[in-house]
């Protein structure tokens, strides 16, 4: 399954966007949030969720790891299904569907495009008292480091791996990756996933 895709952005549709990965174009769904932040041209990282159907395979993407972990939990509602569930994220952020529910604010998530009052209520029921649900870590697919790496804070560890997995998806090796996105922190501070990625890239292309 795919969890991530970094590349240039070819094209942005109403509900989609291309991203052109080593030259192949992905189909991605997204919402008006995630469409909201990318750009024709620009270098773009989106978090993947994969849905297999017997009829197709479709990708929906998100520009945070957090917005996919609730497209997904949105999803345990009973007649929630993909369209509800980004029509809900692109009404309220994750921050707002939890407070949302935790209040049984059933016309917050009546305000979604689709979102009856009967769907809205379930959607309270089920997800009121719960907490909120987890994000996919890279840490199972990376290599534990020491020295340097063992002292750095753990959201500059985080930022590190999820850069260096996107360039993996990119078809580097690991180590590779692992060591240009290093060498792209030293020279660059505070940089966000994006910009990591693509300082790394130039560090593999001198």
């Amino acid at each position: 399954m795919i969890g991530m895709l970094t590349g240039t952005v070819l094209v942005i549709g109403s509900d989609e966007a291309i991203l052109d990965v080593n030259g192949v174009g992905y189909l991605v769904k997204c919402g008006s949030r995630t469409l909201g932040t990318l750009s024709v041209g620009a270098l773009a990282t989106l978090h993947i969720e994969t849905h297999v159907r017997e009829q197709a395979i479709t990708l929906f993407g998100f520009a945070d790891e957090e917005e996919r972990a609730w497209f997904v939990r949105l999803q345990t509602v009973q007649k929630v299904g993909p369209k509800a569930a980004l029509a809900i994220l692109d009404m309220l952020r994750p921050d707002e569907i939890l407070s949302a529910a935790s209040l049984e604010d059933k016309s917050a998530f009546g305000r979604a495009k689709g979102v009856g009052p009967s769907l809205a209520a379930r959607i309270v029921a089920d997800l009121s008292g719960k907490p909120p649900p987890p994000g996919r870590g890279f840490t199972a697919t990376m290599p534990a480091h020491h020295g340097e790496d063992a002292a750095m804070p753990a959201p500059e560890r985080g930022l590190q791996r999820d850069a260096a997995s996107a360039l993996v998806n990119l078809g580097i090796g690991q180590s590779e990756a692992l060591r240009a996105v290093a060498n792209a922190a030293k020279m660059n501070e505070d940089l966000d996933l994006n910009a990591l990625v693509k300082a790394a890239l130039k560090e593999l292309g001198n």
